[in-house]
């Protein structure tokens, strides 16, 4: 079986992502409150974004037995959203929550509308649990 993968050159991307004086990105679709599209979701069920200057700080809200579990905030990375239908105009995040026994490392974009994040999970504990990867959608609120 053979795969044909098609890369991207410098030289194909949009020089806006190029040339840092000139970078027209917007986070604008990133900010604010999102709620889980899913309501019976065992993972997060709400992330705020805010913008910081030139950082950007998330705190998330996950489901647990005995209510809601409020995630610490922290600072996230900006990355270049190079997906075609991005239009390699818009940014995604890159943000890391540390629970000590597990460590929850976050990767968040729009898609359509619709706030993406895909959840790595690794367990630190020596619990014998299985690292997982979770995807999840959010509505933007209010």
């Amino acid at each position: 079986m053979t795969n044909t993968f098609e890369f991207k050159q410098s030289g194909h991307l949009n020089p806006a992502l190029l040339d840092p004086a000139t970078r027209t990105l917007s986070a604008d679709k990133l900010t604010g409150r999102w709620v889980n599209t899913n309501r019976e979701t065992q993972g997060i069920a709400e992330c705020v974004i805010e913008k910081d200057g030139e950082l950007f700080n998330v705190s998330a809200v996950g489901v647990g037995v005995d209510g809601p579990i409020y995630w610490s905030t922290t600072r996230a990375k900006a990355l270049a959203n190079l997906e075609e239908e991005a239009g390699q105009q818009a940014f995604a995040l890159a943000a890391i929550f540390d629970f000590g026994f597990m460590r929850a490392e976050t990767y968040i974009r729009v898609n359509k509308g619709v706030l993406v994040i895909v959840l790595f999970n690794s367990f630190r504990d020596d619990s014998g649990r299985s690292n997982y990867v979770n995807r999840e959608f959010f509505q933007r609120q209010g």
